[in-house]
């Protein structure tokens, strides 16, 4: 991709209005120093240097979103708890609409803590509550997202497995969005497994894949091995799904996109050090369904998916990036 064409499509994302759907959370960060063991237990002792606190899951997609495109809303469940105006604070303060964010007293936001010490995640702590949405709920969120699709260029379904995301919710949306032309995109969840018919695009990590077709992960390490395992695994998928286009990130073998009738269009991994993971999937749903909002061909989507993936491993939490560091990335190969 030349210059000119990124500054093209950089261009037409600020004028782009994207809705996230799924499971919101809230990312908490302890940063500390780990300088002796607990004489209580052999564990480390973490003085506590700072905090920090980001949208997570869902939230995080659209956090993604913010600096390229010209508005975000996202529409998930929170309890009615501090953790819930957090997140609601850090989100509007932003600039992402939070309309769409339902509190129920019975629900408990979830909170992802992890301490970090010396760069190294010492351990991760989950406050949550796995529940499936309710009908009362589900006709809220329906009404909701009835009344925001006339106005957005496309949909992006991020399921945590956490219990937003249900089978009724997803064809209740499928309904209002046949025919329309939307682009509705998925990063989906395989201990969730839902019928995603109807979807422009989806997008599993290599053993998500893997584990929806039914099929046994091997190491794939020769290109040969990995395009043959592919072509299977796209079959499976394409039938299963219906959905036009996969996206499949495979960690540090790169992307493939699979298209029906097409082979597979692989990248390879750019990441010079990889830092943290946490978030990388998000960032690669965000920036694919956002280019393909703007006009993108899928190969030029997913090569700018690519990049932004590269850029958000090699800083540690829950990253994102700027429109100058993913031309930069972009510029630079």
């Amino acid at each position: 991709m030349d210059t000119a064409r990124l500054d093209s499509l950089l261009a037409a994302f600020r004028q782009k209005k994207l809705l996230v759907v799924g499971d919101v959370m809230l990312d908490r960060f302890i940063w500390g120093a780990v300088s002796r063991i607990s004489p209580e237990a052999p564990v480390p002792v973490v003085e506590v240097k700072s905090e920090d606190a980001y949208p997570g899951g869902a939230a995080n997609v659209a956090r993604n979103l913010l600096p390229f495109c010209g508005q975000v809303s996202v529409a998930g469940l929170v309890g009615d708890d501090v953790f819930a105006g957090e997140l609601d604070g850090l989100l509007a303060a932003s600039g992402i609409d939070t309309a769409g964010l339902m509190r129920d007293p019975e629900y408990q936001t979830i909170v992802k803590t992890r301490i970090v010490a010396r760069n190294q995640q010492v351990v991760r702590i989950d406050r949550e509550t796995r529940r499936a949405l309710g009908e009362a709920m589900r006709a809220r969120v329906l009404a909701f997202l009835e009344s925001r699709l006339p106005e957005v260029d496309a949909v992006i379904l991020e399921d945590y497995g956490k219990g937003f995301l249900t089978q009724a919710l997803v064809d209740g949306l499928a309904e209002r969005t046949r025919g329309t032309g939307l682009i509705v995109t998925v990063d989906p969840n395989p201990n969730n497994p839902l019928h995603w018919r109807g979807a422009t695009a989806i997008k599993p990590n290599r053993s998500e894949a893997f584990q929806a077709a039914g099929l046994v992960e091997s190491g794939l390490r020769s290109p040969a091995t990995l395009d043959a395992a592919l072509d299977e695994l796209g079959q499976r998928l394409f039938r299963q799904w219906d959905t036009e286009m996969l996206l499949i990130t495979l960690s540090e073998q790169g992307m493939a996109l699979l298209r029906k009738e097409a082979p597979p269009f692989r990248l390879p991994a750019l990441a010079r050090e990889v830092f943290d993971v946490s978030g990388a999937g998000d960032t690669a749903i965000a920036l694919f369904t956002l280019a393909l909002s703007a006009g993108a061909t899928p190969e030029e989507a997913a090569e700018i998916s690519n990049h932004a993936s590269g850029v958000v491993v090699g800083k540690i939490g829950t990253a994102t990036l700027t429109p100058a560091e993913l031309a930069a990335s972009l510029h630079e190969r």
